[in-house]
């Protein structure tokens, strides 16, 4: 029988050895032979509850690493692991772990049931920790819980990379790829999300060709086949143009049409600052530029009404970026007609930023009506990018780009986690 001695004498310890105690917390923790609790410590002043567990003399494990069972033990070292709170109180369990001598592997370190290997915490208590997590700021759970994130964020990796593991990438054939700014003004993000499952399947560092290099052999790590790859969604940037030409070669690309439309609306904003400079009664005006008439607040509509529009040529401008838009709203059919006519009017507006604006798209013609055969729509993205903001949030205080990229594996990637219940 295991001992039920005590364990410690510290002053102001209340010990419990009864057998029916000892009995209802091994039912408590599910644990099964040869694992027993033998006691429980409990410190009023430092509101800590000690479970004891432990293992009969004699007993022989399986090994870790190949399985084979019957290995006798060869010694032991004593560990501790953070459980669930008993009530208010923090509690942990505390073992000595065996390592078993094996024929075929050598001294192997025994796996314990309620925890994973190399890691502070159980089970039970890294599923909640996952489940706050995936709500709340990781430095905001670290306080709750009285842990440093640095722990917490350990647990966040390795959940993320078992449920990244788990990833089934055969049918993805359209994705999207969009970057954002790990930190303002530098160290971005590029993100690869699956179109048809709306999840972000890669996330990597940088914004270059590379980055679609990489996605593509991780797409082939995951079960996928770059080469079934037929739609890319991207903005105009020549190095995801030429990443997705190199890695991607059969996908068709569509150019974002949110991108596209900001790509006018700068071009509006250039026009509204370089007329400003003359031009007081300007000041103040530029989200009126930048929204659509429907999106005014009365106040911005009383303003743009009182505004001499027709002997301005930031309202010339706003025209054009409307009539942009309304390309999205043609048939297929009139698509190609309906953009040589914006073309032309906007080439001739004698405005520089709306005719540089409009050689850039001259310049990605074929990617820009391509969305009237893919009908990709950027609501998804940035819907993703949604997601994407919140993980900064969440990731607050993060110290390296590794923690982004988990948190937003965790909130928009769709993983199977498979956490402990």
């Amino acid at each position: 029988m295991a001992s039920t001695a005590p364990v410690s004498s510290r002053p102001g310890t209340q010990r419990s050895n009864s057998l029916a105690y000892t009995n209802l917390l091994q039912l408590a923790l599910g644990l099964t032979p040869p694992w027993t609790v033998t006691r429980a410590d409990f410190d009023p002043e430092a509101q800590r509850l000690d479970i004891e567990i432990d293992f009969a003399p004699g007993s022989r494990f399986a090994c870790p690493s190949c399985g084979v069972a019957d290995c006798p033990a060869y010694d032991t070292e004593r560990k501790t692991w953070r459980h669930l709170n008993f009530f208010q109180h923090q509690a942990y369990l505390n073992a000595r772990v065996p390592r078993v001598r094996c024929e075929a592997c050598g001294i192997k370190t025994v796996s314990v049931p309620w925890a994973r290997p190399d890691s502070g915490f159980t089970l039970l208590f890294e599923a909640p920790l996952m489940t706050m997590i995936s709500a709340m700021p990781v430095k905001a759970v670290a306080r709750m819980v009285g842990e440093h994130d640095t722990r917490l964020w350990r647990v966040v990796h390795h959940y993320v990379a078992q449920g990244r593991a788990r990833i089934d990438a055969s049918d993805v054939t359209q994705i999207a790829i969009d970057e954002t700014a790990a930190r303002r003004g530098h160290d971005y993000i590029t993100l690869f999300v699956d179109i048809d499952q709306a999840r972000v399947l890669f996330a990597t560092e940088g914004r270059d060709a590379e980055t679609v290099a990489a996605f593509a052999d991780d797409l082939a790590a995951h079960g996928g086949d770059p080469e079934a790859i037929d739609e890319v969604c991207i903005d105009m940037s020549p190095a995801f143009i030429k990443g997705v030409a190199e890695s991607l070669s059969d996908a068709a690309i569509t150019f974002d049409k949110f991108h596209a439309v900001k790509l006018i609306n700068d071009a509006v904003d250039q026009v509204r600052r370089a007329e400003q400079k003359g031009q007081s009664l300007l000041r103040g005006t530029r989200y009126i530029w930048l929204r659509n008439p429907a999106n005014l607040s009365d106040r911005q509509r009383k303003t743009l009404e009182n505004l001499p529009t027709r002997h301005l040529k930031t309202a010339r401008a706003y025209q054009i970026r409307l009539a942009f838009q309304e390309l999205y709203e043609q048939t297929p059919e009139q698509a190609a007609s309906f953009l040589k006519r914006w073309y032309f009017w906007a080439t001739h507006s004698r405005l520089p930023p709306i005719i540089g604006a409009a050689h850039t798209v001259k310049r990605h013609w074929d990617g820009i009506l391509r969305w009237f055969d893919s009908k990709i729509a950027n609501g998804l993205i940035e819907g993703i990018n949604s997601l994407v903001q919140a993980a900064k949030a969440k990731a607050r205080g993060y110290r390296s780009i590794r923690n982004l990229k988990a948190m937003v594996y965790l909130l928009a990637g769709k993983l199977d986690l498979r956490l402990p219940a």
